[in-house]
């Protein structure tokens, strides 16, 4: 297996565990993971002991392109049941294992291929641009893929003439559409429920309490078109107010050098964030911003799949290859790097 860097086990954390219940479990973790072949994956927003042990932490689709490179026999996904599936569809020969399959997703539970071929009757000819944040049968439906770093540059990669059906995301789908100014685009009304949480209230509270701070939002969120309202209105420094994907966020928050961030994004963010740069206070722009889904890979479910290999996801072998192929048209526009979604 190519070697990747494990992070030591007295790594910064907001863990539940004891310093050495969390080495003890962090041991057994590593050492059955080398036994099994395996290469162990965390999304930003996951638990602060699953950040921690993983091999790597990233976005989604950074993950799923991780997979892709290593020789690792398997691959275990701690993340949602949609990122898992992008994995098996880049990495089809290996086994990719979620350590809970209940583990859903409200975005992508926003559109169905079902509802996506519907709405493809009614606009025929247009493209179809789907956020990375959708399920297998979803993306086999999908012209082109995106995440919320290269959204812009995937729009204007499309004929002007052509028009676009844009899903799931109704908040992304609106920032593109004012960063790009293309009109021709038609938005699913769909949202994550955490994200959409985050509201214009919220906003205008926590930039009271600090006026000072850097401001970092990422575009699914429903306060996205207030901040860049007040950026453009001037009320708030451009200078100091940026709309990023998750990986986008991590690469901001190591090179910071404010004296506080306030972040618009699920709150698990926040452990990666402070790990990054511990001169820097790190805020939740709201701390009831968590994923209830994101949260249900615990320490104890991920043990108990490098025990038993239990988790296997399985993609068809059709739906696979439409999807890749959806995803593959998104990597050929440009490499989206680390900042996935």
């Amino acid at each position: 297996m190519t070697a990747i860097a494990v992070p030591p086990a007295a790594a910064v954390g907001n863990r539940t565990m004891s310093p050495a219940e969390y080495g003890s479990w962090a041991a057994e973790v590593r050492r059955l993971a080398d036994e099994r072949g395996a290469v162990v994956l965390a999304h930003n927003y996951q638990v602060p002991e699953i950040q921690d042990v993983a091999h790597v932490t990233g976005d989604s689709l950074y993950l799923s392109r991780v997979a892709a490179q290593t020789d690792a026999r398997e691959i275990v996904f701690c993340g949602v049941h949609f990122m898992a599936e992008t994995a098996k569809i880049l990495s089809p020969d290996k086994t990719v294992l979620l350590p809970d399959h209940a583990a859903g997703c409200s975005l992508a539970d926003s559109i169905t291929a079902e509802q996506l071929r519907e709405w493809k009757a009614e606009h025929p000819g247009a493209v179809v641009v789907s956020y990375v944040n959708t399920t297998a049968a979803v993306k086999a439906e999908t012209d082109i893929c995106c995440t919320s770093s290269n959204a812009a540059d995937v729009i204007r990669s499309i004929p002007a003439d052509r028009e676009i059906l844009f899903c799931p995301d109704q908040f992304l789908g609106a920032h593109v559409k004012r960063v790009t100014g293309r009109q021709n685009i038609s938005i699913w009304a769909g949202e994550c429920h955490v994200h959409a949480g985050i509201s214009p209230a919220d906003v205008r509270a926590q930039i009271a309490a600090h006026p000072d701070a850097e401001i970092l939002v990422h575009p699914e969120c429903g306060c996205t078109t207030s901040v860049l309202d007040l950026v453009s209105s001037g009320d708030l420094p451009a200078e100091r107010t940026r709309v990023l994907s998750t990986g986008g966020m991590a690469d901001a928050a190591a090179a910071s050098t404010a004296a506080q961030v306030l972040v618009a994004t699920e709150i698990g963010i926040l452990h990666q964030l402070r790990s990054l740069n511990d001169a820097t206070e790190f805020i939740p722009m709201n701390a009831r911003a968590a994923c209830r889904y994101m949260k249900m890979i615990t320490p104890a479910k991920l043990l108990h799949t490098l025990r038993t290999g239990e988790g296997a996801i399985d993609v068809d072998a059709g739906t696979a290859a439409r999807a890749r192929r959806a995803v593959e048209a998104m990597i050929a526009i440009g490499e989206p790097g680390r900042g996935g979604e």
